[in-house]
């Protein structure tokens, strides 16, 4: 079941692309600014080198200038035409860095609705499974073919129809290698297919059996999914959860499968989810602030990405869902530094989180309320 924690860690993933995808556009811009005033050795027209050194400077002056006002003053302004022309390539930066935004936004969501095509993928591998057995010429495997679990399966309308509306499809060789290489000689498989006249209880424990030690446990299945997917890893564990419900909670007289619902409440959920992105974007420099204050000895600047954007995250929950304790926030975002920072991290973030948070709550900027949450509104 998908879970606040992966939400997290998916955002901090679609905040990291974003920021890198930002500083890449943001050097393009600046080398832009550098070429447009560069000696062009294809021109046919005449040019000043010296002329067009001295515009080159002044033109990233202004550009420097024009992203950091304190860093980078300005004893005046450069010519109409160079102030023109940056403030083109300016313009153009911010409109690549908003529709940078909207994508890893889009993107993020798309990522986390993954895990539920990846679980129908699971689901339609046990079927293709079947398909295969029964074409098979040296065996006969007719209690696999017969497995009354998997003729639930296959009578499913509904199922059908959503492996279809999402195009679940396989590699027919692939499917015919997985089965003869590692369905096929599985010890418990084979007793399982000469066993005489296995029940209801015996098909469901078979199909338990290859998903937990066979799909799951194979090194060559394992890395065809993360060939589809680079997040599988991380989504592993959620989709082999449901699968294993899934068959858990099929019955012998069920007319459909009982598909398990990634999430508890997708629209609840999917809220949190883009507040948390949207909010830690929106004021990520007054938070660069925040922490820069208290991160006494370290220069913000070296401070590792990930462990930036954590902090981040983290102050932006702490303000902005009144319903989730400050200890609850904290915790997670240690959790979430432990998989995906430095081994140093855990007590650095920690320790300047609770810093945060104290100061922040005494000046009521952190505000609590809720079941079993103090309101000091």
């Amino acid at each position: 079941m998908l879970n606040r924690r992966t939400l997290r860690i998916k955002a901090m993933q679609a905040m990291f692309a974003f920021q890198r995808a930002r500083e890449a556009n943001f050097h393009i811009a600046r080398d832009r600014v550098k070429e447009i005033f560069s000696f062009d050795l294809n021109s046919m027209e005449v040019q000043d080198k010296e002329l067009l050194k001295e515009e080159q400077v002044k033109g990233l002056e202004y550009f420097d200038h024009k992203f950091d006002p304190e860093k980078k003053p300005l004893e005046a302004l450069p010519e109409a035409h160079i102030v023109e022309k940056v403030d083109s390539i300016i313009d153009h930066y911010y409109n690549s860095v908003k529709k940078d935004r909207s994508y890893f936004r889009e993107e993020m969501i798309t990522e986390a609705e993954k895990i539920r095509n990846f679980y129908l993928y699971i689901l339609s591998l046990l079927l293709e499974f079947h398909h295969i057995s029964g074409n098979d010429k040296k065996n006969d495997h007719s209690n696999f073919r017969n497995n009354t679990v998997l003729g639930i399966f296959i009578k499913d309308v509904k199922l059908s129809g959503l492996f279809k509306k999402e195009k679940i499809t396989w590699d027919v060789e692939k499917i015919r290698d997985w089965f003869k290489n590692i369905l096929k000689p599985d010890e418990t498989y084979r007793e399982y297919d000469t066993a005489s006249a296995p029940d209801f209880e015996a098909d469901r424990s078979v199909l338990q059996h290859i998903v937990k030690k066979l799909i799951f446990k194979s090194e060559t299945i394992m890395d065809h999914m993360e060939d589809m997917d680079l997040n599988w890893a991380e989504d592993r564990p959620i989709i082999r959860s449901l699968v294993n419900k899934t068959l858990k909670n099929i019955e012998s007289d069920a007319v459909e499968v009982p598909l398990q619902e990634f999430s508890y409440n997708w629209e609840e959920d999917r809220e949190f989810f883009l507040s948390l992105y949207d909010d830690t974007l929106s004021v990520e420099e007054k938070y660069r602030e925040l922490i820069a204050a208290k991160a006494k000895n370290w220069d913000v600047d070296r401070i590792a990405a990930t462990d930036k954007i954590i902090l981040e995250m983290a102050i932006s929950e702490m303000i902005n869902f009144r319903s989730i304790p400050v200890k609850v926030t904290i915790n997670e975002y240690i959790e979430v530094s432990k998989l995906y920072s430095t081994p140093k991290s855990k007590q650095f973030i920690n320790g300047l989180l609770d810093s945060i948070a104290e100061d922040l709550t005494e000046k009521k900027i952190i505000r609590k309320s809720g079941r079993g949450l103090l309101d000091n509104k």
